[in-house]
């Protein structure tokens, strides 16, 4: 990332609108900015420790409330809110602090929440080769929130299942009922 580009656009765009930056406060604003941005948008890096399945556990695994915030591609604000995933495992399970890290992988982007919500299955299909995987994101916008229709407090839900929590009808009504309790 080109910090010092960032910086120098920032700067254009906040004076554009028509604010001054030669106050105490907004002096440093748009390297404050650019730096908020940049950080925002930079993904951490993990290794993701799988184990073998040895025990052959066979039910969900699920971890609930994950907390994030990614940025919405069409306004540059954040959305907020909570991730649940649960995978069926076959072979390979994951360190459970693995999935609260590939929520994190994801949201670091500009994106649709719907995008983010496939992202993150398609990661656990490809790392786990798992029987099934749900994900599901509860979250606010707050470029529908702050602006536009205002609507303070909405949620936007989505969810994408794979393998037996798609295809089987038990196992999809399983993660159906884990999601409404």
């Amino acid at each position: 990332m080109d910090l010092e580009g960032a910086t120098a656009a920032a700067a254009q765009l906040l004076s554009a609108l028509g604010l001054d930056m030669d106050s105490d406060h907004r002096r440093d604003t748009p390297a404050r900015m650019a730096r908020a941005l940049t950080e925002m948008l930079r993904a951490p890096s993990f290794e993701p420790t799988t184990f073998d399945n040895a025990g052959g556990y066979d039910e969900l695994v699920v971890v609930d409330r994950i907390p994030f915030f990614s940025l919405c591609e069409h306004h540059v604000l954040p959305f907020i809110g909570e991730a649940t995933i649960a995978y069926a495992p076959k072979d390979r399970i994951v360190g459970l602090s693995k999935l609260a890290w590939v929520v994190q992988l994801y949201a670091r982007r500009l994106q649709t929440q719907e995008a983010m919500t496939q992202q993150i299955a398609d990661w656990l299909v490809e790392q786990l080769d798992p029987k099934g995987v749900g994900v599901r994101l509860r979250a606010e916008h707050l470029c529908m929130s702050l602006r536009g229709a205002r609507a303070i407090g909405a949620v936007t839900d989505t969810t994408t299942n794979r393998g037996v929590l798609a295809d089987d009808p038990a196992r999809r009504e399983e993660w159906q009922r884990r999601l409404s309790s």
